[in-house]
């Protein structure tokens, strides 16, 4: 069993638990687990805030420009400009995009 042992239960003020507090070792471990289902909040701030699409918001995010991601992918700056804006993509258009910018595709179907 990998359950942690070493857990205090902290009550609130209502005298009902409020809190887990777990050794901060478990607790990265726990987090490094899955590095690939978080967001940014720059990038959600973009996507919502400020109506981009998930792929420009990264894009914009690791400082690229759409020259840079059009020459990774191997088509036209045009092309690709086409294709960052668009909300309705195939599957495995963007499954390129996502390794081009070293992202998963989970992380852009948001």
């Amino acid at each position: 069993m990998n359950a942690p042992i070493n857990i205090q239960i902290l009550n609130g003020p209502d005298g009902l638990p409020a809190f887990a507090v777990i050794p901060y070792g478990d607790y990265l471990n726990m987090t490094k687990c899955q590095p690939e289902r978080t967001v940014p909040n720059e990038v959600v701030g973009k996507v919502i805030k400020d109506g981009l699409t998930p792929i420009r918001a990264w894009r914009e995010h690791l400082g690229l420009t759409q020259a840079e991601v059009a020459s990774r992918l191997g088509i036209a700056q045009s092309s690709y400009a086409v294709q960052e804006s668009s909300a309705k993509l195939r599957k495995s258009t963007r499954e390129k995009i996502a390794v081009v910018l070293g992202v998963s595709l989970e992380q852009l179907n948001f």
